[in-house]
Parts: C-alpha cells; structure tokens; sequence
C-alpha cells in the first residue's frame, strides 16, 4: 500500500493491460483487507480515495472477471457483506 499514483498507474497499464485514464475505478486492496485505494481519472487528473479499517476487514467479491458495480463497491467501502445482498429485477432498455 505505499504506491501512489505513478505507482498504481504502472500497475494499471502494466499487469492489467488497461488504460489508467479511461474513468474506470481501479481497487487495490491489502494482504490483510483492512486497507482498501481506489484509483479513478477524472476531468484533469487522478483522483486516489484511500481508507483504512481501525477494526475488520473489507469483505471480497467473489466474481471472475474482477468487475463489480458501483453499488457492490460502495456497499464494499460500508462494510455491508456483499456476497449476502442481492440485486433485485429492474427494467432495463
């Protein structure tokens, strides 16, 4: 967790094969799951939210292709046990 932005670029553009400024939200995520950094390209620049649990650990996806929805993530950062919850029907074009 001692990478900042350059840091978490590299990591971005090199082992995931992505593009750091294409307003995707990277999560990087301690051994221990009690530090979490989100990485996210906004209009001029990086923007880099860092938290760290004084007590617990942030619960996982488990999902293969390592995408997750805005709301899985944020339930995610509220400690809100995701693998529980469940997305109800809802219409969609």
């Amino acid at each position: 967790m001692r990478k900042s932005f350059d840091g978490l670029c590299g990591i971005v553009t090199n082992e995931l094969g992505r593009v750091a400024h294409s307003g995707e939200v990277f999560i990087f995520v301690n051994r221990k799951k009690n530090q979490i950094k989100l990485l996210h390209w906004e209009a001029g620049g990086f923007v880099l939210y860092h938290k760290r649990l004084e007590e617990g650990t942030f619960a996982m996806v488990n999902n293969n292709d390592l995408r997750i929805s805005w709301s899985d993530l944020v339930l995610m950062i509220e400690g809100i046990d995701i693998i529980k919850s469940s997305q109800k029907k809802r219409f969609s074009l």
